[in-house]
């Protein structure tokens, strides 16, 4: 007697005793397994499914999980400046030896049900579920109260002015609020300290700021004397 069982999206053709290979169970080594998706009944009275045969069912005992053969896939693409790809794949398995044939008897759910090692070969049908009941709706809970709103952004605070008793160095020529910063940090805050400049002095300050002649250039130490006056 032979059984035409379908299980991985594949068909086999199996009898007591053979040893197959098929897409992964989740079951250990040893456990006993039963397929339930019986397409065909061999023998003196072949039985033919529609698509399943009633009641018929194959059971077999898992001897281990393993992988298949190495398979190349290998991709070249035209045009694509001769590129490709190479890769390897195994595919899972489990290797199965089956044990029993059963005609009848068999778990009516249509699906592969593991049984445990040991354990009887029949396989109770497993009971219909019960559709869950939609949950009743819950009372609507008063609204919680409104957030307070979010206290309004403080203003910016306004900008640092030039330092106490300094000057307003941006009067200079080509002195913006980032080049005025730059002085004060060298210490420079007022007019009477450009207007008292010596070359050596203006050097070293066009050092400090990376501005070589700029000085000499915007003409800061004969602007400072007029306003400093």
């Amino acid at each position: 007697m032979f059984a035409v069982l379908k299980t991985g999206g594949k068909q086999y053709k199996v009898q007591s005793g053979d040893v197959l290979r098929v897409e992964k169970l989740a079951a250990a080594a040893g456990d006993t397994v039963q397929f339930n998706e019986i397409l065909m009944l061999g023998g003196d009275a072949p039985v033919l499914g529609t698509p399943n045969v009633d009641g018929a069912a194959v059971q077999a005992t898992v001897i281990d999980q393993i992988k298949g053969e190495k398979l190349i896939h290998f991709v070249k693409r035209r045009r694509k400046h001769s590129s490709k790809r190479t890769k390897g794949h195994r595919q899972q398995l489990t290797l199965l030896r089956i044990t029993d044939i059963l005609a009848k008897g068999g778990d009516k759910t249509g699906v592969m049900a593991a049984i445990g090692a040991g354990s009887a070969p029949a396989v109770a049908a497993e009971a219909p579920k019960a559709k869950a009941k939609p949950a009743a709706k819950a009372k609507a809970e008063p609204k919680a109260e409104a957030a307070p709103k979010k206290a309004a952004p403080k203003k910016a605070a306004p900008k640092a002015e030039a330092a106490a008793g300094g000057d307003d160095l941006k009067q200079l020529s080509g002195v913006g609020p980032a080049l005025e910063k730059k002085l004060l940090a060298a210490g420079v805050t007022t007019f009477a300290q450009i207007a008292g400049w010596t070359a050596d002095d203006i050097a070293a300050m066009d050092e400090k700021l990376s501005f070589k002649g700029r000085i000499e250039r915007e003409g800061w130490v004969e602007q400072a004397k007029k306003l400093a006056e």
